[in-house]
């Protein structure tokens, strides 16, 4: 499967779609991750129809394919990461091509009339306080694909580093950071959870579960929150105090699982 994916990556998207329960989570969320579309699940076959039909719906409304994330930076700054954190989390890090001098591509596949987040992490060389220096630039760029003329850039922002020596402005979190931030460790506790879970494991599964209901309370995540409460008892949200639940209908463990990537948005 993880050669034909890699051969298939770039040339088109896909949806993947579960139906039922006899199938295995990892492989229809590998697929989506891979060919940059959505993955679901479909706990009752009669609601395929109305499924197929939304996801028709979302692909016509795509505009323009094969937009790519374009990452510049200057010469002694390393690209520690490079995540899409809205409307899921997906690690776009490895999937980088090179894009001319000091530049790199990362897929995101096609839009339509919508926005996402990126979250992008370099380091920078030492300098002195007060010094200030364009750290990264960040486009995105629809290719030409007749291949006559340049790429056509579509947006693009800029990332400074500052040096100071104020402890308030250098210890301080932007609040979108930090709510992104919270939002891939929730995907994270819940796949950690579910894997204990399955392992036997139930002290482990209870923390990172418990752990995943006071992410999805703090930031509001409403959806997961629900999904959480099919599979543990919510004695605290605020503290994330649970107990796992007896029985879990498989059903409502395998959709935890497969839409623990999606996020919400900073309020």
């Amino acid at each position: 499967l993880r050669a034909a994916l890699d051969s298939c990556a770039g040339r088109f998207t896909c949806d993947a779609r579960g139906v039922g329960t006899d199938w295995e989570v990892k492989e229809v969320t590998g697929i989506a991750a891979a060919l940059l579309g959505t993955a679901d699940i479909v706990a009752d076959p009669a609601g395929l129809a109305a499924d197929f039909t939304s996801m028709m719906e979302n692909a016509m409304g795509k505009e323009v394919a094969d937009v790519a994330l374009r990452l510049w930076t200057p010469v002694g700054v390393e690209i520690r990461f490079v995540k899409q954190v809205a409307p899921t989390v997906a690690d776009l890090t490895g999937r980088r091509t090179e894009a001319g001098p000091r530049a790199g591509d990362y897929p995101t596949g096609s839009w339509g009339d919508e926005s996402r987040d990126y979250h992008v992490c370099v380091l920078v060389p030492e300098a002195g306080i007060g010094q200030e220096m364009l750290a990264a630039r960040v486009s995105l760029i629809l290719p030409d694909t007749s291949g006559a003329g340049a790429p056509q850039t579509l947006s693009q922002g800029l990332v400074r580093a500052v040096w100071t020596d104020d402890m308030v402005a250098s210890t301080s979190i932007n609040p979108q950071v930090a709510h992104y931030t919270g939002q891939a460790e929730l995907a994270q506790v819940i796949q950690q959870g579910l894997d204990a879970r399955k392992s036997g494991d139930f002290d482990g599964a209870t923390a990172k579960l418990g752990r995943a209901v006071q992410l999805a309370s703090a930031s509001g995540n409403q959806d997961t929150a629900k999904l959480l409460s099919k599979v543990v008892d919510v004695v605290d949200a605020a503290t994330g105090t649970v107990r796992l639940k007896a029985k879990v209908a498989e059903a409502d463990e395998m959709t935890l699982e497969t839409r623990s990537t999606k996020t919400v948005r900073v309020k």
